[in-house]
């Protein structure tokens, strides 16, 4: 608390304690002296450098052993290392003892919640020496004095004892704080306590691993000094609400990290009602939001494609109808007027039927495959596929900052996505000279950051409030206003995020993603592969062969059952639907019974029976897949 105070009251604190009459020392739980009074120094005949903040225990305490305050000193090494250790094992205690000069004190210690203690040293020479005076006229004293000493003397042994008592009560408490200390310390949780001026009087040294560039040691600061004025202004509101009784708990987004943080107040109540403090509970929720975006946008998704198909199919209908008739029109000897009109309604029609496509892989079933990717690499191929569809005068730049291992995302995903983007950027330049950037960095260890940027005129002000909106456009009749809409979804899906923005000299889209590290490939062993199209079990077995696995094969149930007993099979990997009366599921029980790793592998939609029955059991990768996609799954 002293390193806190303002300069003023620092040195009020200091002379106040300078006038008192006993001796005073103030140790941390780093056995470095947090604060002494005057009395402290000329008690002991202290060297100024021993008495100021910061200083060792061991320096002092070597001090007084080698001058002969605790008697003679056959090893001061010894003497010091015993005494450090007595420090950090501190116990409340109360002791006199004579000093070597004949002063005689009394020595009283006591724990602080925080570590370290205090210690208070008093001078009883003259109360020692009255006692002496009083023993030797015992004589003369009457019998009722007797009488008064030994009631006195039975009633200090009841204080003994009471005080013995007492030890034990706070030694118990001492350790119970201990454990409780190492028990929120263990907590993937910052967990602390602020009382009604904002300032932290518990903290458990979590904070720094919630927020991350906070400090450690947070005791005695207010949680503006604590977290920063930016975070504090999200928080302020809800510590508020918690000061005034609420029990508010929130999420909030870190904005120098990008981390998402639940943060719940709890207030602390007097016997009368009011708060006298709140209690704060701040946990690191990412990597759960970003599940939660994950499932809501696949959630939406599979509302839109009950919404969807329906229409969708009866209006593919309806264009094959209108088709239909043009081509009959067509057939006949119309007019010129009428041929053109005919034409136009064909142009219409394709280009519903197109539209059509786009709305069923907006809202239709996707399933992320996410596998380690080289970004340099798949950034290279975006040039090359890109391209081809760019004029001359635009130029694709390309770069990635660090990112020098593989990271697990989709990259057919994000191609598409990316894509789109550079498309997008093109059309936004024109026949006009310009450069497309496309970059790819870190940001913190939480999320993977793609940009890319275009040097045309930038995003209008609604397309920057209504990019993301199906069917929102302003390229006129050459745009359908799904490009975004799809950008948006895929990113949603991984469980991102997709910002709009205009640069110092054109638009800029960064797609934010979870940055995750691809799991461990399937180490080489013997796989079982079962599958009864022959020509797909010879496509799986040599990816397999071709990653340094060793493969059995079976075209059926009862061909796999003969051969589950064969030594060293590490991975069972069958079809689910097989030409015969059990099916890929009934083997991958048995396997599992007898304790062999499964996996399933099928073409079937996620909302077929067998493919849910498999999913919930064992792990399931869809045809056609690689090797890679496959360790993946695994992991």
């Amino acid at each position: 608390m002293a390193k806190q105070a303002t300069p003023t009251t620092a040195r009020m604190t200091q002379a106040g304690l300078n006038l008192i009459g006993q001796a005073l020392s103030i140790y941390n739980a780093d056995l470095r002296l947090a604060v002494c009074n005057r009395m402290f120094a000329t008690m002991f005949d202290l060297p100024d450098h021993l008495t100021r903040p910061g200083v060792p225990f061991a320096d002092t305490i070597r001090h007084l052993i080698a001058r002969g305050e605790y008697g003679p000193a056959d090893d001061i090494d010894r003497m010091v290392a015993e005494r450090v250790a007595q420090a950090r094992a501190f116990e409340p205690h109360y002791l006199e003892r004579t000093r070597p000069n004949g002063q005689v004190i009394s020595v009283e210690g006591s724990p602080l919640p925080e570590g370290g203690w205090v210690t208070v040293y008093t001078d009883i020479t003259a109360i020692k020496t009255q006692e002496r005076l009083l023993r030797a006229r015992s004589e003369v004293l009457s019998d009722q004095l007797f009488v008064r000493a030994e009631e006195l003397a039975q009633a200090n042994r009841q204080l003994a004892a009471a005080n013995a008592a007492l030890r034990t009560a706070q030694a118990d408490a001492t350790e119970m704080a201990a454990r409780i200390r190492l028990t929120t310390e263990m907590l993937p949780a910052h967990i602390a306590r602020l009382d009604r001026d904002r300032r932290y009087s518990f903290s458990n040294r979590r904070l720094a691993a919630v927020f991350p560039g906070a400090q450690a040691d947070i005791v005695g600061l207010t949680m503006e000094e604590a977290l920063g004025s930016g975070p504090y202004a999200t928080i302020a509101p809800h510590l508020d609400a918690a000061l005034g009784g609420d029990a508010p708990v929130f999420e909030m987004t870190h904005d120098p990290t990008g981390r998402r943080i639940r943060v719940s107040f709890t207030p602390e109540l007097a016997s009368d009602g009011d708060v006298i403090g709140v209690y704060a509970l701040s946990m690191d929720v990412t990597e759960e939001a970003q599940a939660r975006a994950a499932v809501a946008q696949a959630a939406g998704r599979q509302v839109a494609a009950q919404l969807t198909s329906g229409m969708a199919h009866d209006f593919g209908n309806l264009l094959t109808v209108i088709l239909g008739l043009r081509d009959k029109l067509g057939s006949m000897d119309l007019p010129p007027p009428a041929r053109e009109a005919v034409e136009a309604i064909g142009v219409a029609a394709t280009r519903g039927g197109m539209l059509i496509e786009q709305i069923s892989g907006l809202s239709g079933p996707r399933d992320l495959q996410p596998r380690a990717v080289d970004l340099r690499a798949l950034w290279s191929e975006l040039s090359v596929l890109a391209g081809a569809s760019l004029p001359r005068a635009v130029t694709l730049d390309t770069r990635v900052h660090g990112l020098d291992e593989p990271v697990l995302l989709d990259p057919d995903a994000l191609r598409d996505a990316v894509l789109n983007l550079i498309l997008n950027a093109r059309d936004a330049i024109g026949p006009r000279p310009g450069t497309i950037t496309l970059s790819a960095r870190p940001h913190r260890d939480t999320w993977l950051e793609v940009t890319v940027r275009d040097t045309g005129p930038g995003f209008s002000e609604d397309a920057l409030a209504r990019g993301a909106e199906p069917f929102f456009t302003e390229k006129g009749e050459d745009g359908t206003g799904l490009g975004l809409s799809m950008v948006y979804d895929v990113v949603k899906l991984a469980g991102g995020r997709t910002q709009l923005s205009n640069a110092r000299d054109g638009a800029q889209v960064t797609l934010r993603l979870p940055l995750r590290v691809p799991p461990p490939g399937l180490p080489p062993t013997l796989v079982l592969v079962v599958e009864d199209a022959a020509h797909i079990r010879e496509a799986v077995r040599d990816r397999l062969l071709a990653a340094g696995h060793t493969v059995l094969e079976a075209g059926s149930v009862t061909e796999a059952r003969g051969l589950l007993d064969i030594e060293g099979i590490g991975l069972v990997l069958s079809d689910i639907m097989l030409r015969s009366a059990e099916t890929g599921l009934d083997l991958a029980r048995d396997a599992e019974a007898r304790g062999l790793p499964v996996a399933v592998m099928t073409s079937l939609p996620a909302d077929a029976p067998l493919y849910r029955e498999a999913a919930a059991h064992w792990p399931v990768v869809r045809k056609p897949f690689s090797v890679e996609k496959l360790s993946a799954v695994l992991a």
